[in-house]
């Protein structure tokens, strides 16, 4: 079984590693489409919280800690309530964040569908958004109790609602401009 210190000791290679319930998870670097997705979506979070100071927001990589669940996972973004901002550290986030984003790609669609959103609501992440950049589509789900529960499925002409984040207002269109342009 895989641990922090095991992890600690990887090399750094371009890859990125993860260590779920103590199996090794290893990742290479996402797609560009992918990187330009995700860019669009922390600019508007980011442009959210500098009106609405709830948080803070991180992108990859970032690790988090979740005790014997997860040493660490490593999400594409991830928020901390204010309130919560004493579980990031200089080196990791340890503890569940309160919404986090995975953006889907072949190598890691099905970990994200299912490793991670187990993982994320036994952890007690809040809201998990999923985020398909061939599609457009964003996926959310809130917790309730142990599991989720969705809250949406938001496309193209959609606005984004989040539970965590009050009185959010993105378009989905906005997101993925340059994939519904270029179908790239």
């Amino acid at each position: 079984r895989w641990t922090y210190q095991d992890y600690k000791r990887l090399p750094d290679n371009g890859m990125r590693y993860e260590v779920i319930e103590g199996e090794l998870y290893m990742t290479p670097a996402p797609l560009t489409r992918h990187q330009r997705l995700l860019a669009k979506l922390f600019g508007y979070l980011w442009d959210y919280l500098k009106q609405h100071p709830a948080g803070e927001l991180f992108f990859a990589p970032v690790d988090v800690r979740m005790g014997k669940l997860a040493n660490p996972v490593q999400p594409d973004l991830l928020f901390i309530a204010q309130d919560r901002l004493n579980i990031v550290k200089e080196e990791y986030i340890n503890g569940a964040p309160d919404l986090v984003v995975e953006a889907l790609s072949p190598g890691t669609k099905r970990r994200d569908r299912h490793t991670k959103f187990n993982l994320y609501a036994r952890a007690g992440v809040k809201e998990y958004w999923l985020i398909d950049p061939d599609t457009c589509t964003l996926e959310i789900y809130v917790l309730r109790g142990q599991a989720y529960a969705p809250l949406g499925a938001f496309e193209a002409n959609d606005k984004v609602r989040s539970e965590v984040l009050e009185n959010l207002q993105i378009k989905m269109q906005d997101i993925c401009s340059d994939q519904l342009k270029t179908g790239s």
